[in-house]
C-alpha cells in the first residue's frame, strides 16, 4: 500500500498576486524573444491597470518587468546610435555592435527574465541586478 502525502499547505499559486507575477514575468519574456513592442504593449496594460492595487508579490514583479522593459529599449537604441556613429549599417563595425550587444546586454536581460519568472513561479519577489527598481515591502 503506497501513503500518500497531503499536499503542501502553503501552494505558490494560492499567494495572493501569483498570476499577475507570472504574466508580468511572461510578458518581458516575450517582448525579448517573441513579440517585441506586442509584449511591451500588453505589459504597460497590465501596469497601469494594476500598479496600486496588486497584492505586493504582484507589484513587485510589475515594477521589475516594466523597468527591465524600459532599459531594454534604451539599450537596444543606444547599440542604433552607436552603429550609427561608427558609420552606419553599411560599416564593418556594425556586426561587432550587433554581436556585443546580443551577448552581453540582450542574453543579460533574458536571464533576469528567466529568474525572475522562476521566482514568480515560486511565489517570490526579484529585482533585478543593476537594472531592476527598489522592492517596497
Amino acid at each position: 500500500m503506497i501513503a500518500k502525502h497531503p499536499d503542501p499547505i502553503d501552494k505558490p499559486e494560492s499567494a495572493p498576486g501569483f498570476g499577475l507575477a507570472v504574466a508580468a514575468e511572461s510578458l518581458y519574456l516575450i517582448n525579448l524573444m517573441i513579440a517585441p513592442g506586442l509584449a511591451f504593449a500588453a505589459l504597460l496594460a497590465l501596469w497601469f491597470k494594476h500598479h496600486r492595487t496588486a497584492p505586493a508579490l504582484a507589484r513587485a514583479h510589475l515594477a521589475q518587468t516594466v523597468a527591465g522593459s524600459i532599459w531594454a529599449g534604451v539599450l537596444l537604441v543606444g547599440a542604433n546610435l552607436a552603429i550609427i556613429l561608427l558609420g552606419g549599417y553599411d560599416a564593418p563595425y556594425t556586426w561587432v555592435v550587433v554581436i556585443l550587444y546580443f551577448v552581453t546586454c540582450h542574453a543579460t536581460l533574458i536571464c533576469f527574465g528567466a529568474i525572475g519568472l522562476a521566482r514568480a513561479l515560486s511565489a517570490q519577489t526579484y529585482r533585478y541586478p543593476l537594472i531592476g527598481r527598489r522592492i517596497d515591502d
